[in-house]
């Protein structure tokens, strides 16, 4: 148990707190200083820097005349520059404008070139895409990567006991087929066991030749992800169900569940929507449950992302590879992927809610990110650390969405404005931003709802 761990056993509902606005703390400012270098780097300044809204608790103003505020309110911070008539750079102090000398006008964000502006409003999104890669690209590299090679790097203990109490595979195993499938990587041997789950619906029992010590031998294990839970997802169908890590599923509507893989294909099938019965078993008894599956967005082999029913729980892998340590440009490679499957991920859920395919009580607000934050730093500092990872992308994603006051509102006015030769008038813009800003406001009292009916 790291500090973590023991701060959150003790800390409770202000541990969670805490969490919370550290969380996004750190997302917030990454986010405004996005903002404020790169508008730094054009030559435009920066009156106020502020993290969180409301009455001022401390400030500082630095050598060039920003002033550095902390505010009460953690829900956010903004930038002000140079000529903004409001903190969201959403309109021009005209009045400020006319007294100003044309070197101050220069220094302005109003007077600032429109790729100036328009590159100081996307940094804001783009550090916090940074951000996440950086993160995952460090645990990536401070953890290590699983290789390749069809080598058996762990077992999990949790589930590679067979009937006989003794499971015959060994770490340092290399794996050569299953079930008569050779196999040329690590992840062929799950894709094999799958493969002959799907042929054989329940089997429990599968035949695999390894080699070990230079010996060629022929094993019978079980599944390589058994059905046994390893996790379970907050506010999912299963948790509201009574799953708890460690249950192994033995049948769903009365078809035998040998492998993880069989309880995916079952799932699927039930297409989501439909109750379907459980049969779980906490090793000491049985018990029967219910639960309707949800429709999430679930990424494909391919890089891509699915709507799919899931209940909300992960698996226990039995085998896991040799673990290396990737080389940085890998690292970072591995960062911008997972840090994509975020954004592609939300844009296929939101896509699914207005499409009619998934409801929107997985959309959460304030409360639920605390919550969430809370759980993540309970788990230690990497699943924290991938948290700030999984909402600053998060973040980013949605300050590009095209709505006035958001980023990406503004984005929208710049490139109506580099096509029309000037901006929109005074009372477009006006209007637009009321309007946005009334879909901001809406969309939180949304995912306030949702966080307090799911309490």
């Amino acid at each position: 148990m790291d500090a973590f761990s023991l701060l959150s056993s003790a800390g409770g509902i202000g541990f969670a707190v805490a969490s919370f606005i550290v969380v996004l703390g750190v997302v917030v400012f990454i986010h405004e200083y996005g903002h404020y270098i790169v508008a730094r780097w054009c030559g435009i300044h920066a009156e106020v820097f502020s993290i969180g809204f409301g009455k001022e608790l401390f400030h500082w103003t630095d050598r060039r005349g920003t002033r550095w505020r902390l505010a009460v309110l953690p829900l956010g911070g903004y930038v002000k520059f140079l000529g903004d008539g409001d903190a969201a750079s959403a309109r021009a102090d005209l009045h400020e404008l006319e007294h100003m000398s044309e070197a101050q006008r220069a220094r302005s964000f109003p007077g600032a070139a429109l790729w100036k502006r328009a590159l100081a409003v996307a940094a804001g999104p783009g550090f916090n895409f940074i951000l996440s890669i950086l993160i995952y690209a460090g645990l990536a590299m401070s953890l290590g990567i699983g290789s390749d090679r069809p080598v058996i790097g762990t077992l999990d203990e949790r589930a590679s006991v067979t009937a006989q109490g003794v499971d015959p595979l060994q770490v340092g195993d290399e794996v050569l087929s299953v079930e008569g499938v050779e196999v040329a990587s690590f992840a062929d041997i799950s894709r094999a066991f799958a493969e002959a789950s799907d042929a054989q619906p329940g089997r429990e029992r599968f035949a695999v030749t390894v080699r070990r010590g230079g010996e060629v031998l022929e094993l019978e294990t079980t599944a390589a992800i058994p059905p046994v839970v390893g996790a379970v997802t907050p506010d999912s169908p299963a948790e509201e169900a009574g799953f708890r890590p460690g249950d192994r599923i033995l049948s769903v509507d009365g078809q035998s569940v040998g492998a993880f893989a069989d309880l995916q294909r079952i799932v699927i099938a039930s297409g989501g929507g439909e109750p379907v019965t459980m049969v779980l078993s906490d090793g000491a008894s049985e018990r029967e449950t219910m639960l309707t599956a949800k429709m999430q967005p679930y990424p494909t082999p391919e890089g891509g992302i699915e709507m799919r029913p899931l209940i909300g729980v992960t698996a226990i892998p039995r085998l896991a590879p040799e673990v290396v340590t990737p080389g940085v440009f890998e690292a970072v490679e591995i960062g911008a992927i997972r840090t994509w499957q975020i954004i592609a991920s939300s844009f296929a859920y939101v896509g699914a809610i207005i499409g009619g395919e998934a409801d929107s009580s997985g959309l959460g607000g304030p409360i639920k990110i605390a919550s969430l934050s809370g759980q993540a730093a309970g788990a230690g500092i990497v699943a924290f650390l991938g948290m700030i990872a999984m909402i600053s992308a998060s973040i980013g994603m949605i300050n590009l969405f095209p709505i006035p006051v958001l980023d990406g509102g503004h984005l929208l006015f710049y490139a109506i404005e580099a096509l029309r030769g000037r901006p929109l008038g005074e009372k477009a813009s006006e209007y637009a931003t009321g309007v946005g800003l009334a879909l901001v406001v809406g969309l939180m009292v949304f995912v306030t709802y949702n966080d307090l009916m799911g309490l």
